[in-house]
């Protein structure tokens, strides 16, 4: 079975890609790579996008970057983002990378968004010493995750580890010999390693309309 959870997982990653026609995440394996339009029979002829198409598109590829949230769960980001003191575009951003399965993602202990969330949903994570399986919780400066023991030789991890595509950001410290990462901080947007442009200000005007 797990080959095809495997497959299932790369082709949804394909399609937000072709979708978008962008590649969002940097990989050398984007279909992107190879075709600049949109999927379908007239994805080669499109219109100039209007300021609410510009700011959907925003929306969507920050969105799918995190592993295609929900719609729901997503805009729950943007209230709690837009209580918060300071810039809300910011402190989406905040939000976004604070998350269980992003912070897997960055420190190099999954190779994908979509890998982390499964490894954490099935358990093979311990947050502060207790297992979590939610990869939508939000961790907090100085927070510390490990893999648990049987999860270290999985080759999902052994392949995140061993990317060159990415590096680990300054505001994670990981130990990759331990299998384990600090949350040192909440990034501000600059210091985010986004492959392609965000537009954080735009997703906070699709949501004030």
């Amino acid at each position: 079975m797990a080959p095809k959870v495997e497959h299932k997982r790369h082709s949804s990653k394909h399609k937000i890609d072709r979708r978008l026609g962008v590649n969002l995440w940097g990989r050398q394996k984007s279909h992107v790579n190879a075709r600049s339009y949109a999927p379908g029979q007239h994805g080669q002829r499109r219109k100039k996008p209007t300021d609410f198409g510009i700011q959907l598109m925003a929306k969507q590829k920050l969105k799918g970057y995190y592993g295609n949230i929900g719609e729901k769960q997503f805009k729950k980001y943007y209230i709690e983002a837009s209580r918060r003191r300071g810039d809300t575009g910011q402190n989406l951003v905040g939000l976004l990378e604070s998350r269980l399965d992003a912070f897997l993602y960055r420190s190099k202990l999954a190779p994908t968004v979509f890998a982390a969330r499964q490894i954490v949903n099935h358990g093979h994570v311990l947050l502060n010493g207790k297992r979590c399986n939610i990869g939508s919780v939000i961790v907090n400066a100085g927070d510390v995750i490990q893999l648990r023991e049987k999860a270290k030789q999985m080759p999902s991890i052994i392949e995140g580890i061993g990317s060159v595509e990415r590096d680990v950001p300054e505001y994670i410290e990981a130990d990759h010999d331990k299998m384990s990462a600090t949350f040192l901080r909440i990034p501000t947007f600059d210091e985010v390693p986004y492959p392609v442009q965000m537009e954080p200000n735009l997703v906070i005007e699709y949501y004030s309309r």
